[in-house]
């Protein structure tokens, strides 16, 4: 097996142990019920949270989660993406790898509330679809961003040097 299919097979590989880790996360098991049974006796103990504002803390926390878990599965879809589908210039980012892992980051939320809805103790919101998207969008912002400041810091080192040699 050649480095580039060694490349891209690693890329999937990881966002594929990531969408297990959403499927698990989209069960029963991780339900508001169980995860509060978790996190109250931890807030309560270590800060003093009564059970009211637990319940607050509690809605930010899973949306927090679903923030940080449909970042990393648009930046590791992006990955992938870059590794299967390569720019002919040899670029670090290009929109279409960034619509795609975007289109696939909405297309396994909607699939995930879609799921949720059938679990009892679940709810399918179209608004975690949303707000899933946005933070796939927002991982790739983050990314363009990134690649661009990198860009523009090898740029200043290739300019100073070259000032240096002269």
């Amino acid at each position: 097996m050649n480095s580039d299919s060694n490349n891209v097979l690693k890329a999937w590989i990881a966002a594929v142990l990531w969408l297990i880790v959403i499927a698990i996360e989209s069960s029963a098991l991780l339900s508001a019920h169980n995860t509060s049974r978790i996190l109250y006796p931890i807030l309560h103990f270590l800060f003093g949270v009564d059970r009211l504002r637990f319940e607050t803390w509690h809605f930010y926390i899973r949306k927090g989660g679903h923030v940080v878990g449909y970042a990393i599965l648009s930046t590791l879809l992006f990955r992938a993406w870059r590794a299967t589908l390569p720019a002919m210039s040899g670029a670090k980012w290009i929109p279409r790898w960034a619509t795609i892992a975007v289109l696939g980051t909405a297309f396994v939320a909607s699939l995930d509330e879609w799921h949720q809805s059938y679990i009892p103790s679940r709810t399918g919101r179209w608004q975690d679809v949303v707000l899933d998207t946005c933070a796939g969008i927002a991982a790739q912002i983050l990314i363009f961003l990134w690649w661009k400041n990198s860009r523009e810091e090898e740029r200043e080192d290739f300019s100073s040097s070259v000032r240096d040699q002269d």
